[in-house]
């Protein structure tokens, strides 16, 4: 029945089955938990212990990354999946074989239906601390022939690398069990590249993380290096805001923005801090004297050699990175103008200063230039005022408001098309949705929130990992191409192949946090695997409560200490029918 729903939809809630069994429905487009030990890509069954509400540690914050593949599949009170003891793991197993077996008659089912594979979390406490079981249909056709059965186990942490498998050893047992004269092996290893560590005085880490997985064919020892011809997928988890990023000061501005742009939906306005020591108001006076010098002395003589420099504010760019992110030297006045109104603490702070702008205009005392095909109220104004003319207006309500989002919007969108054309990653036709102004000011806001994360994106890999430019032009086709068709999600996981030697110098001298080697023989549905893993993390969810802090110790950066490792096995078996 489960599975009959399932095909018009992948429920949200799992299924209870007799009181202490939750089954949940996983689709194939939904990451699997046991995509480590199962290649499958179709729907499977996942299941675990029910855990009623006052079951559950009330005291215990919610993991909604703990759950199978979103949160929603989990009520939102648990902590994350419980497992099953083995034996009655066992039992499940043995009733879901049942049910498809042609030859148990006696069971009367009239039609036999192939199911999805079957996975049991299961809580070690057999002698083989069995973490997963697993059964998967056979098939010829649409008719059942057989179950393939899979067991994974795990022991750990340990760093005695005396408890680990000899590979020869490995691959002599598997021909023993299967009856396989040739077996074939396949490698695998995750390297983390850079980790960011937690943030002095705060609570939460970030997420950000860009790690690299590797897999390559005949492996020759445990433990091994991979190899340079192996195939390698660079994955990049990033979230915006780091202080210690080059382009932080940049972040902060867009968090101005933001601000701005959440008043003019919920008509309060939280300040953020000044990214000034100077208020805003003697900032924007001390802009306008200076036009207005500088539009005398032009008056005076004609022949004045001074020409304006345009100094620009962004500035704020740290140093390390000014060769890459270098500030534009065309900041027209608009922008120049939010430049300094970044330092904005207050709505009575901004009237004075737009009041003075507005003053300044109408008595035609400065004439500043702005680029042509900006759509923001003040442009319109100063065009205005070159004819001598300005239209008036109300400095009251969100007026002023969302005239300074404006403002940056157009500075801030400027900004972003400068790098990515200038690092040669984008054309202009390419960037057009990111700063279009044919939608509403909000959807313009989530637009250029999506061009600095894929900012930060690009500044990581060109200062972390030193990345050219044929690394950097696809990576950016890639982010470019999810932003047009997803919302902004700093948790999505960008990946771009390469070659390993791209970054083999991060990770040579470094231990991985998963090495696993798969031995298999046989093809087709008659191929069977054996798979051993070691890893810095329990190879499933339901582990992971026991075991906080574990690592603390660990190697970091390749320094002398061992690193601790879970050791996971994965075998299987297969019973025919006929």
């Amino acid at each position: 029945r489960i599975y009959e729903e399932g095909r018009k939809s992948i429920p949200e809630e799992p299924y209870l089955f007799e009181t202490d069994v939750e089954i949940c429905l996983i689709g194939g487009s939904c990451k699997s938990p046991i995509e480590r030990f199962w290649n499958g890509n179709n729907m499977i069954y996942i299941l675990q212990k029910a855990v009623s509400v006052e079951e559950s540690d009330p005291m215990e914050e919610s993991k909604p990354d703990d759950a199978v593949c979103a949160s929603e599949l989990l009520p939102k009170e648990r902590s994350g999946p419980v497992a099953l003891s083995v034996r009655r793991a066992k039992q499940l197993i043995s009733l879901y074989t049942m049910v498809q077996n042609p030859n148990m008659t006696h069971l009367k089912i009239s039609e036999l239906v192939v199911l999805p594979p079957l996975w049991i979390r299961c809580d070690g406490s057999d002698p083989e601390h069995t973490c997963w079981l697993g059964a998967e249909p056979l098939k010829a056709g649409n008719k059942i022939t057989g179950i393939n059965f899979c067991m994974v186990t795990c022991e750990g942490p340990t760093a005695d690398k005396t408890c680990f498998a000899n590979l020869e050893e490995l691959k002599v047992a598997h021909k023993v069990k299967h009856h396989s004269s040739v077996v074939m092996t396949k490698g695998f290893a995750q390297y983390e590249l850079i980790r960011a560590a937690a943030i002095e005085d705060t609570i939460a880490e970030s997420e950000s993380n860009i790690y690299v997985d590797i897999t390559w064919n005949t492996v020759d020892k445990i433990l091994e290096t991979p190899p340079l011809i192996a195939a390698a997928t660079l994955n990049i988890t990033l979230e915006s805001g780091d202080p210690r990023s080059p382009v932080y000061q940049l972040y902060r501005e867009l968090q101005f923005l933001l601000a701005l742009a959440e008043s003019l939906k919920t008509g309060v306005t939280e300040w953020p801090e000044p990214l000034e020591s100077e208020s805003a108001v003697e900032l924007v006076q001390e802009l306008l004297t200076d036009l207005k010098k500088k539009l005398d002395g032009y008056c005076v003589s004609e022949n004045s050699n001074e020409t304006e420099k345009i100094k620009c504010d962004t500035a704020a760019v740290d140093a390390s990175i000014k060769s890459i992110f270098s500030g534009r030297g065309d900041l027209d006045f608009a922008e120049q103008l939010w430049c300094k109104m970044r330092s904005v603490s207050s709505y009575q702070e901004l009237i004075k200063c737009f009041t003075l702008i507005m003053k300044s205009l109408e008595h035609g005392e400065i004439q500043p230039w702005i680029h042509q095909g900006s759509s923001s109220l003040l442009s319109k104004l100063i065009q205005q005022s070159y004819r001598g003319k300005i239209e008036v207006i109300s400095l009251s309500g969100i007026t002023p408001i969302q005239m300074l989002l404006e403002i940056g919007l157009d500075k801030m969108k400027k900004d972003y098309v400068s790098f990515f054309i200038g690092q040669e990653l984008a054309t202009l036709t390419y960037l057009d949705y990111f700063v279009s102004t044919s939608v509403d000011l909000q959807e313009q806001v989530h637009r250029v929130q999506k061009l600095h994360h894929m900012l930060e994106i690009m500044v990581n890999c060109m200062v972390l990992l030193q990345f050219k430019h044929e690394n950097l032009f696809p990576l950016t086709q890639i982010c470019m191409k999810y932003y047009k068709e997803n919302p902004l999600n700093e948790k999505h996981v960008f990946q771009l192949p390469i070659r390993p030697a791209l970054v083999k110098k991060f990770y040579q001298n470094d231990h991985p946090e998963i090495w696993k080697v798969d031995i298999s023989s046989g093809h087709g549905q008659k191929e069977v695997k054996t798979t051993w893993q070691v890893s810095t993390n329990p190879p499933a969810e339901h582990m992971t409560s026991n075991n906080t802090g574990l690592f603390s110790d660990s190697t970091v950066n390749g320094s002398g200490e061992e690193r601790m490792y879970f050791i996971t096995v994965a075998k299987c078996s297969q019973v025919h029918f006929t």
